[in-house]
């Protein structure tokens, strides 16, 4: 491989003038004492300490459970520890969160109200489509800069189980209010959360509950609840649908006028109900209740317990979990009336979690996110279509995935097959070096430059890769990865880099993206 290579079409050029880096960039030249970095006896001398790199176990609790280390993250971990940043996250109302707070004020949309939003898509003020993009930035750039890592991801985690797609027809009037209610109670009660979810009129109108009468009870919740939410299939008949969906009739939303939801008495389906285990004598025109008790059925149901700790387990541990780590996993959460939190302790506690390092490659959303983070960029209030804040959407789309825009009812997918495809991998490799260059995107945020990365005003190749490392990635450079960036940059290990190396002039941007390209930054 040829010293700094000349960039390739397809990757962004540098901007700004000067010569393009040739082989000489590769070599120690004059003054640049190459073969001066051993001691005598020519024995190499010490790389430099780490300083900043976690332990293994550290590392990986994190990143299971958070978009990605940064800077501050890595310094609470360690001031803490990681077992005690953890529990501290399961408790976010307690961690201030200024950054994270902000950002909602940057759409002022996400504020207003179903029926504003509705009569300014009318008066083609602003559509639906775009109040929907403004909540994908949102939630991304939550997930690049909150303090409250574990919540987001476990937000994600439920939008994700309880899927409502953002452009279901009129879901855009519902849907910011809706990823708002998963986000409070995404570390308390499964059952809460799925009463939330069943009777919230962004999922009525996406599965058509928010229509259903008494008359022409609709199916499609009532089968979902059963089928993806809860309990799953081979628990339940067709006629186990059928009184699901009469259960469920009366949650109305006055669509294509107000988009008020209401429950209304007339429109539900009275009569005797059974679903499985479940049955009622339904009587009362107000079936509010009687869908909590069956919510509640359905959430502590032995089969919801294993769909649920499936679900976590092939998320935070790997695709293909052990049955005895799900049965455990369900146990616990039976064993305390579905709340989350025990699970989630369960789950790190075992030595199946410990032993599943590096089995997760991030998806194409956590990868754009951990990257931001990674480098460190600081993105400001958009002021354009193409600001950071705005940008950051299309950066997921390009690599395949837009959040909470998956078509079906069960959600995008987890597990490592969907995302670890070429045109994946080629993609997040360009949107890397895009991101480490400072060449896209370029406005309305702030990237380190060049010489903010060297830990000294000189410094050995091998030791700055060392920093990079603890850095970037947040552990100690292996043996792979410091050869891999002697190819990619055509430098020595013993090459002494200062700020005019043509390293940092011309070659940075190639280093960091052979780090940002490695097994540890793509797996989470």
């Amino acid at each position: 491989m040829s010293p700094l290579p000349t960039l390739s079409p397809a990757r962004p050029k540098p901007q700004g003038k000067g010569k393009k880096p040739g082989k000489k960039a590769g070599k120690p030249g004059k003054g640049s004492k190459g073969s001066k970095g051993k001691k005598k006896g020519g024995k190499k001398k010490p790389a430099r300490k780490t300083k900043t790199a976690l332990s293994g176990p550290d590392r990986h609790l994190v990143t299971r459970f958070s978009y990605g280390l940064d800077k501050s993250l890595r310094r609470d971990v360690r001031r803490l520890g990681a077992a005690a940043w953890f529990a501290r996250q399961l408790s976010p109302t307690t961690i201030a969160d200024p950054a994270g707070g902000a950002l909602k004020s940057w759409w002022p949309s996400l504020g207003r109200t179903p029926l504003d939003l509705w009569q300014r898509n009318e008066a083609e003020v602003e559509g639906g489509w775009e109040v929907m993009q403004s909540y994908q930035r949102w939630v991304l750039m939550r997930r690049a800069v909150s303090s409250r890592q574990l919540l987001e991801v476990m937000t994600e985690f439920w939008e994700n189980h309880l899927h409502v797609p953002i452009d279901a027809d009129g879901v855009f009037t519902h849907r910011v209010a809706y990823g708002e209610a998963l986000r409070a109670g995404a570390l308390g009660k499964f059952s809460d959360l799925l009463f939330t979810s069943t009777t919230h009129p962004a999922m009525g109108m996406f599965l058509d509950n928010a229509e259903s009468t008494a008359s022409s009870p609709n199916e499609n919740l009532g089968r979902e609840l059963l089928e993806l939410h809860t309990v799953g299939r081979g628990h339940y008949t067709e006629s186990d649908v059928k009184d699901s969906s009469r259960i469920l009739t009366g949650w109305h939303v006055d669509m294509w006028t107000t988009f008020a939801a209401s429950y209304v008495r007339e429109d539900h389906a009275t009569g005797p109900v059974r679903v499985m285990g479940f049955s009622d004598p339904n009587r009362s025109s107000d079936g509010q209740e009687l869908t909590r008790r069956y919510t509640d059925y359905l959430a502590k149901h032995p089969a919801t317990a294993q769909n649920i700790a499936r679900r976590l387990a092939v998320k935070f541990v790997r695709d293909e979990p052990p049955q005895a780590l799900v049965d455990h996993l369900a146990s616990v959460y039976l064993a305390h009336d579905t709340a989350i939190v025990p699970v989630l302790k369960a789950l790190v506690a075992s030595p199946v979690f410990s032993a599943s390092r590096g089995t997760k490659v991030r998806d194409p959303g956590e990868d754009v996110v951990a990257t931001w983070r990674a480098l460190g960029v600081k993105a400001r209030r958009p002021t354009a279509h193409d600001s950071a804040a705005e940008a950051i959407l299309w950066q997921t789309s390009d690599l395949g995935q837009s959040p909470y825009t998956w078509s079906r009812p069960d959600g995008a997918p987890i597990t490592n097959a969907a995302w670890a495809s070429v045109g994946r991998m080629t993609g997040s490799w360009h949107m890397h070096y895009s991101m480490a260059g400072g060449w896209w995107p370029t406005r309305d945020l702030r990237y380190k430059s060049p010489k903010s990365w060297l830990p000294a005003k000189k410094v050995r190749f091998d030791d700055l890769v060392e920093h990079l490392s603890q850095e970037i990635l947040s552990r100690a450079a292996s043996k792979q990865l410091l050869k891999a960036c002697c190819q990619s940059t055509g430098l020595r290990r013993s090459t002494r880099i200062d700020r005019k190396h043509a390293l940092i002039k011309w070659g940075m941007p190639m280093l960091l993206t052979t780090l940002l390209d490695s097994p540890d930054h793509m797996t989470r």
